[in-house]
């Protein structure tokens, strides 16, 4: 604020002295043209017809009078008809063309006699009867001390209490502001202080109203911040609780199998076993790795950012393709239905990610099928153009609608299901799914009834899954196909 006032006040200064300037011309101008006027009822025209002339008759003692002021030089001059001599002053200038005016009407111009600046008064005598450049001319000037005094007073009238009232404004600035920072110095120290692991809310009622959306808006931030920090330290536990159980049956089978080699005569069949488990929990082990990555990728904001068109289609194809020998192997029927990889069905993500998100859902969908079973991933285009639909569907047991919102959370299982699997494949899905702006529904399949099966024909199968996902479509003519 101190800048702005001092910026301000050679500005008023310079203000201050043009207005001055121009109240100290106004009663001297004044007084001037009284004098123009005076002089020029002393000028008249004799004579008639092609030849007359001018007069100028001065009272006795006026030229004195007019040569009477003590401050200034003041001079006048009158001119004839034709711009010839008749009194006063012979050195005054005459007006130019641009500053010539009718006939009895007085102006003022600035100019300059004998080095010195005079303001003068001038006026073009009107004479019935001639013509208006054939006018006699009435000048009176005058030099500039008086008006120079009275601006310099006015000045120092306004100038000289500024130099009082200025210094004590700063004052009362650098006061009142000081005042009103120092609850945010104290707000600012009690931030400074705090602990990085202290997430607790700002106290309100000690900041100033000023700031106390800010504080909410902090406060705010910290309470998210906290649950941010809560569930990744939640998820940290629930990991290293999962890694722990394949990492520890590692170590208790190649204890085993080690015994069986140091005792001697060992079982074959004994090492063969613990061999099995010692792959099985290496496996389990690596799935849960895999995952967890996974599951970091789909929550990498930078990393999900880059996207472009993607073939939804191409994507689902290829994904099917990949788990037909797995499907096989459980006796499974893997199928995929809508349009062909060549046809584009675009939508904007990034293709890693979601060919991520396709092999959760039939990966969890052929975990969860008993054999004999049918997986059908489904890609459709909505007939408005808005949408494109993804579904994968199953004739699985199905999920209850009271744990449809707990399957998407991390390492959370199905109770009474004997599936050995990482807990984390769905809630991958949800987190790919919410970067691409798609919307996840779960309902019943309920394909028993669809293929019109028996209820003896149905016992091995349940209900069965459909999980949902409408992502929003892309332009049609993709810039970049990606598969």
């Amino acid at each position: 604020m101190l800048a702005p006032l001092l910026l301000l006040w050679p500005m008023s200064v310079v203000l201050t002295w043009l207005v001055a300037q121009g109240i100290a011309n106004k009663p001297y101008d004044r007084q001037l043209g009284e004098m123009v006027r005076v002089l020029s009822k002393q000028v008249s025209v004799q004579g008639s017809g092609s030849a007359p002339v001018a007069k100028f008759m001065l009272p006795a003692g006026a030229s004195e009078i007019l040569h009477t002021d003590e401050a200034d030089d003041i001079y006048y001059q009158v001119l004839g008809l034709r711009g010839e001599y008749l009194s006063g002053d012979r050195q005054l200038p005459v007006p130019s063309d641009e500053d010539r005016a009718p006939p009895g009407e007085l102006r003022f111009r600035d100019d300059t006699l004998n080095n010195d600046s005079v303001r003068v008064a001038y006026l073009w005598v009107d004479v019935p009867g001639r013509p208006q450049h054939a006018a006699p001319l009435v000048q009176v000037a005058e030099t500039l001390g008086k008006r120079s005094r009275l601006a310099t007073e006015i000045i120092k009238g306004v100038i000289l209490p500024q130099f009082v009232i200025l210094p004590l404004a700063v004052l009362l600035v650098w006061l009142a502001l000081a005042r009103g920072i120092a609850p945010l110095n104290e707000l600012q120290q009690r931030i400074r202080k705090r602990d990085s692991n202290d997430l607790s809310p700002i106290d309100e009622r000690d900041a100033p109203e000023e700031v106390s959306p800010l504080v909410r808006a902090i406060n705010d931030l910290l309470a998210r911040l906290d649950q941010s920090l809560q569930s990744q330290k939640h998820f940290l536990a629930d990991a290293a609780h999962q890694l722990k159980t394949p990492l520890a049956g590692l170590r208790t089978q190649a204890e085993l199998a080690q015994r069986e080699i140091d005792a001697g005569e060992h079982d074959p069949k004994a090492v063969k076993r613990s061999l099995q488990q010692i792959a099985l929990s290496s496996q389990r082990a690596a799935h849960m790795v895999n995952q967890l990555l996974a599951m970091a990728r789909a929550e990498d904001k930078e990393h999900a950012a880059a996207q472009r068109n993607v073939n939804l289609a191409r994507l689902a194809t290829e994904t099917v393709r990949d788990f037909v020998p797995r499907a096989m192997e459980k006796r499974l029927d893997l199928g995929y239905e809508g349009p062909e990889s060549g046809h584009a069905l675009p939508v904007r993500g990034h293709a890693l990610l979601l060919r991520e998100l396709i092999r959760n859902l039939v990966d969890n969908a052929l975990q969860y099928t008993p054999a004999g079973g049918t997986v059908t991933v489904r890609v459709m285009e909505d007939p408005f153009g808005q949408v494109v639909v993804l579904q994968v569907e199953d004739s699985g047991p199905g999920i209850p609608a009271a744990e449809r919102d707990q399957v998407f959370q991390p390492f959370y299982r199905a109770l009474g299901t004997d599936v050995d699997g990482s807990g984390l494949g769905l809630a991958i899905v949800r987190e790919i799914a919410q970067q691409h702006g798609a919307e996840i529904s779960l309902e019943d399949a309920n394909l028993r009834h669809r293929a019109g099966l028996s209820e003896q024909a149905a016992a091995p199968f349940g209900p069965g899954a459909r999980f949902t996902l409408r992502f929003p479509a892309a332009a049609s003519a993709m810039a970049n196909p990606a598969g």
